[in-house]
């Protein structure tokens, strides 16, 4: 993001946001991608509305059964309150943090979703 300090814009990093890896369905994360050209965001971008929304539910319904055996490697940076959020909504229902996050793909809500531009706003 960019920050008007002084006068000058000053490139920062969001502190709001952090790293976070993990292991996601491959085909999920292909859905993504195509969810994400066609409405100007990123793949995070839409997991963070997924996941927002599933918390605001606060209900879970996953059969760890039908669980994916494409999981790969998924390295991204999310908001911090919403990762601990999330990590404790799955300790409660006792699953995976990626269960969770791969479950907040039914939940995302286009509508609102941040845009592409959100990366590069300007804040005071």
């Amino acid at each position: 993001m960019w920050k008007l300090v002084n006068g000058k814009m000053i490139q920062t990093t969001d502190e709001t946001r952090i790293k976070f890896r993990t292991n996601i369905s491959q085909e999920i994360l292909e859905q993504l991608e195509e969810l994400s050209e066609e409405h100007d965001t990123y793949s995070n971008y839409l997991l963070e509305n997924g996941l927002w929304n599933v918390l605001a539910a606060g209900v879970i319904e996953y059969d760890k059964n039908l669980r994916p055996t494409d999981r790969i490697q998924y390295k991204t940076t999310y908001d911090k309150e919403l990762l601990e959020s999330v990590k404790q909504l799955a300790k409660e229902h006792k699953l995976f943090i990626n269960d969770v996050i791969e479950y907040s793909v039914g939940h995302i809500d286009v509508k609102h979703i941040k845009t592409k531009d959100h990366k590069n706003r300007l804040e005071s």
